[in-house]
């Protein structure tokens, strides 16, 4: 029996077009289409990080250079989860004083 447990649990998945308006990618017979508009973490990433997408398991689709995951539905229906945290605002823990919490920052290039 000739197993390969490497390629078990990874499906072929590949962006097939870049655009303007967004990515296609491929996976088994289908093609699904991200638009930056519902996906814009993939506008202004690297061409080399969009291309290196995994399909860890059926319908799941994982980016790792760029730390995205979406699902078959969340990108077929994307207006299901509209709850998206913008490319442009950070994140950071806010500590000062009695006001704890998270706050968004406008995103700063490093150095």
């Amino acid at each position: 029996m000739n197993s390969h447990p490497c390629d078990s649990h990874t499906s072929a998945v590949e962006v097939t077009n870049i655009s303007g308006h967004g990515l296609w990618i491929l996976t088994g017979h289908r093609e699904m289409f991200l638009a930056y508009e519902h996906f814009p973490w993939f506008n202004d990433a690297p061409v080399g990080k969009v291309l290196n997408v995994e399909e860890p398991s059926p319908g799941h689709f994982y980016w790792p250079a760029l730390d995205i995951d979406r699902t078959t539905e969340i990108i077929e229906h994307p207006e299901r989860f509209p709850l998206r945290v913008h490319p442009r605002i950070v994140w950071h823990r806010h500590l000062a004083g009695a006001s704890t919490g998270w706050k968004p920052v406008p995103h700063q290039k490093l150095g």
